[in-house]
């Protein structure tokens, strides 16, 4: 079966899990069980693949949490398959992210500041953001507090206006590809319409926790594959506790620990069994 050919029951049950308005948000209720087939189809047919992450957080003065792992993870199920992938972030977030690619045994190397002078962003054929900040209608980057992260955050948005495919995840409507549903969401969160993302992308996927929508990705790739490609939850809890040791933070309660959106790490390890169940997989957790 391949990716288009996803059972019902499997596509309910990603949304369930994913996307079931457990972050106290509007986003997800946007969420449609077909996105995660036409995402699906996006990562089937591209050859290279860059990952795009960080949010940083000024007043922590490091990255959250949310990002850093879903990235990884997906970017090493690609990898697995065969992709050529890079993870693109910028120098504010890179230290966090190279830790939590340490802590999965994803190369390092393959972990770029796409703020350097040297970067070159050519020969990807797909980008997939992930809790990326996007512009909003004035131009400017807003956290979820309508605070104005702009000095803080690279345009890393321009790169979805370069021709190649794209992929948004989000969960707050201030994250790339959140353009595709600016109307709904300026009903939904009217009294933060001016700060939402207007950047879309060709599939966006409006989820309870960004990492989440990574993880769910990774394990529709397992499915087509027979094999479980994402993190164990003694990975997923290696990666959080290397975060909080890099100095990332939880966005919502600005602290510097292994949760993310205001969740526990078991929170985060239970997303990854009811995933790991959904697909019909039994590896070692």
């Amino acid at each position: 079966m391949g990716y288009d050919g996803l059972a019902p029951e499997i596509t309910r049950r990603l949304t369930e899990i994913t996307a079931s308005g457990k972050g106290g948000r509007g986003p997800s209720r946007l969420c449609r069980d077909g996105l995660w087939a036409l995402a699906a189809g996006l990562l089937r047919d591209a050859g290279r693949v860059a990952v795009i992450s960080g949010f940083y957080v000024p007043s922590a003065s490091s990255a959250e949490t949310d990002g850093p792992t879903g990235s990884l993870v997906l970017a090493r199920a690609l990898s697995r398959i065969g992709k050529s992938v890079r993870v693109w972030t910028d120098s504010f977030c890179i230290g966090a992210f190279k830790s939590c690619a340490a802590a999965l045994g994803f190369p390092e190397n393959l972990v770029e500041d796409a703020t350097a002078p040297d970067f070159d962003p050519s020969g990807a054929d797909l980008l997939v953001y992930i809790e990326r900040l996007g512009r909003a209608r004035d131009g400017a980057y807003y956290d979820m507090r309508g605070r104005d992260l702009t000095p803080w955050t690279a345009a890393l948005d321009s790169f979805a206006s370069c021709g190649a495919g794209t992929i948004g995840i989000g969960d707050g409507g201030n994250e790339v590809g959140m353009g595709n549903y600016t109307g709904a969401l300026s009903e939904l969160m009217p009294g933060y319409s001016k700060c939402l993302c207007v950047v879309k992308t060709d599939v966006c996927l409006p989820v309870d926790v960004s990492n989440w929508g990574a993880y769910a990705l990774a394990s529709v790739m397992s499915h087509e594959r027979g094999a479980w490609l994402g993190q164990s939850i003694l990975e997923e809890s290696s990666m959080l506790r290397a975060l909080a040791a890099s100095g990332a933070v939880d966005g919502i309660t600005k602290k510097n620990e292994a949760s993310v959106d205001g969740m526990p790490l078991e929170r985060q390890q239970e997303v990854v069994a009811r995933l790991v169940e959904a697909v019909g997989l039994q590896p070692g957790l």
